[in-house]
Formats: C-alpha cells, structure tokens, sequence
C-alpha cells in the first residue's frame, strides 16, 4: 500500500496526471526516492510513444509538446531561476534570493532557450535510428533525469525552507539505491548493441545532479526545488544528445 500511495504522489507532484493524490501520498512519495524514476518510466513512455506514429521534423513539436503537457513548467521555472541565480555576482543571500523571485531575467530566459534548443537537436538527431531506439533513448533519459533529481534529493541538504526541503529534508543518502535499482530496467534488454548508449544517458541524470548539487552546496550552502527541477530539465536534454552520440560512436 504504501509503494502504491508513494508512486500516486510522485505522479501527482511530477505530472498533471490527475491522480488524485491525497496528504499520504505526498507524505509517502516524499519518503520514497524510488518513485522519481517510475515516474521516469510514465513519463518517457508516453512522450517517447509519438516516434512510432509521427516523423521528423513534425516529431519534434509532438515530443516537446507532449512532454510539457504531461509535467507542466514547474521544472521549467526551476531551470529559469537557476539561469537568473548563475548570473548573479554576490553572496548566497542574494542567491537565494534571485532563486525566489518569481520574475525570469536574461539568464533565465537564456538558459531556457538553450536548453529547449539542446533538446530539439536531441530529437532531430533520431532521424534514421528508428522508432524503436528513439524511444528506449527518450525513456532511458528521462528515467536518468528522474535518478538525477534522486541523488540531488537524497545527498543534498536544505538550502532554505520550502517545498524542495520537504524531500531533501527527508531522504538521505541511503535512499539513493533504491532509485538506482529501479532505474535499471531502463537499460535492460537493448536492441542492436544500444546497452552501453542507454547506461550513458541513464548516467547524464546524475552527472548533471552531481554538478547541480556540488553548485549548491557550495553557491547557497544546499539544494531548494529549483535545483530539482533544474536537474531534470537539463539531465534529459542532454542525455538525448549523449544517448545517440554513443550509439553512434560505439
């Protein structure tokens, strides 16, 4: 019951999956780092599901639409204060407080734009690798993206009261293996030798929590829930890239 309560909160509070989540569940879903990349799963195999009936360059609006029509721009927002909080020149007051301010400036919109941008090209390189192993890409990243905002969650400490805190401040870093464990799956059973490209966009995700987290620690003295979703939104653009480039490489 309760793996059942915390994937309904993880769902409720990644998606606008209507699910029907109830002080349970979020209390659950918060205890449970494993359900960050379930969610993964949900997530990639519904937006990776537009590659086999919809082709390039058509593809790329269905993708990117899709994917914000199912997680919203809560991680978005978090990506934007994180662009406005890199381009401040000061102490981790006024870090903190660039992070919270809910209006974006130029280093938001520009690391938005750019990470739209990395993700696009992400897509546009699937050209000819077919729907298959676009959609084991698109799936295998967002469950890396998700395993990001685990490590992030479960190594990083407060850095302010909020709603971030509320899961950092629960999960430590014994937690982390469960989400590394179910995260697994995502590179099992690869067609055409796609194995050590699907364990390279899995590993993008907390590459990129990893440098998000060391930032904050040392910037803000912890992680908030901008750095969450942060680490979502630029863990799965770039695993895109990294997932096909090994392919290709190997």
């Amino acid at each position: 019951m309760s793996v059942g309560r915390a994937i309904r909160g993880a769902v409720g509070f990644l998606t606008r999956i209507p699910v029907g989540g109830s002080d349970a569940d979020w209390d659950a879903f918060r205890r449970a780092a494993y359900s960050l990349p379930v969610v993964g799963y949900l997530v990639g195999s519904l937006g990776g599901g537009v590659f086999f009936p919809v082709q390039p360059p058509t593809v790329v609006a269905a993708y990117l639409g899709g994917i914000y029509l199912l997680t919203g721009v809560t991680h978005a927002d978090g990506l934007a204060d994180l662009g406005d909080a890199l381009a401040v020149h000061g102490d981790a007051d006024r870090t903190r407080a660039v992070l919270k301010d809910s209006a974006t400036g130029v280093g938001g919109a520009l690391l938005l734009g750019v990470t739209l941008l990395v993700m696009t090209l992400g897509v546009l390189s699937f050209a000819g690798i077919g729907s298959w192993r676009a959609f084991r890409f698109v799936v295998a990243a967002e469950v890396g993206a998700k395993l990001g905002m685990a490590l992030v969650a479960c190594y990083g400490r407060p850095a302010h009261d909020g709603l971030g805190a509320h899961l950092v401040g629960e999960l430590d870093h014994r937690s982390f293996a469960s989400a590394l464990l179910v995260s697994l799956p995502a590179v099992a059973a690869a067609p055409d030798g796609l194995a050590v490209a699907l364990v390279a966009a899995v590993a993008t995700g907390p590459a990129v929590g990893l440098a998000i987290l060391t930032w904050g620690h040392r910037e803000l003295g912890g992680v908030s829930g901008d750095l969450l979703g942060a680490t979502n939104e630029v863990g799965r653009a770039l695993a895109l890239h990294v997932g096909v480039s090994v392919w290709i490489l190997s």
